[in-house]
């Protein structure tokens, strides 16, 4: 089993026909989405916490132990499967397992971008154009108050 085949992130083309979300809605789904990521998180931890184990015991010769990792680690795959969706319904999309990042397609000057909040943030406060990824955030300016 190859780290984290299992699970993946959704494709970014298909954002055009997902919600577009104002920053006083994005900023508003936080108290759901914060629950959620806070989740996925903590179950991706416990992912790799499993893979690790998994593999130690398959080099030990110890099948009966790496079955049992193999079966909980199918377990916490569904869980973060599931969890991804919930997210997807609110129309937001996970980009980081690991650090609870996520983006929210929005509108600004005429231009599809995304809003972009990660977890331990307060509120939303960052964008980025589509193709720049989270190296490319810039923080959100006052001109978003009127869209």
């Amino acid at each position: 089993m190859d780290a984290f085949e299992a699970i993946s992130l959704p494709d970014s083309s298909a954002l055009s026909c997902r919600k577009r979300f104002s920053l006083a809605e994005a900023n508003r789904s936080l108290t759901l989405v914060r629950r959620i990521v806070a989740d996925i998180v903590r179950e991706y931890g416990r992912l790799r916490e499993l893979h690790s184990s998994c593999r130690l015991h398959e080099a030990e010769g110890d099948t009966a132990r790496a079955e049992e990792a193999r079966g909980r680690y199918i377990q916490v795959t569904d869980r973060l499967s599931a969890l991804r969706e919930e997210l997807e319904e609110i129309g937001c999309e996970l980009k980081d397992y690991a650090n609870g990042l996520v983006d929210f397609p929005a509108r600004h000057n005429g231009r599809d971008v995304l809003l972009c909040w990660m977890l331990g943030e307060e509120k939303i406060s960052w964008w980025h154009e589509i193709d720049a990824g989270a190296k490319g955030r810039q923080p959100v300016g006052s001109d978003w108050d009127a869209e």
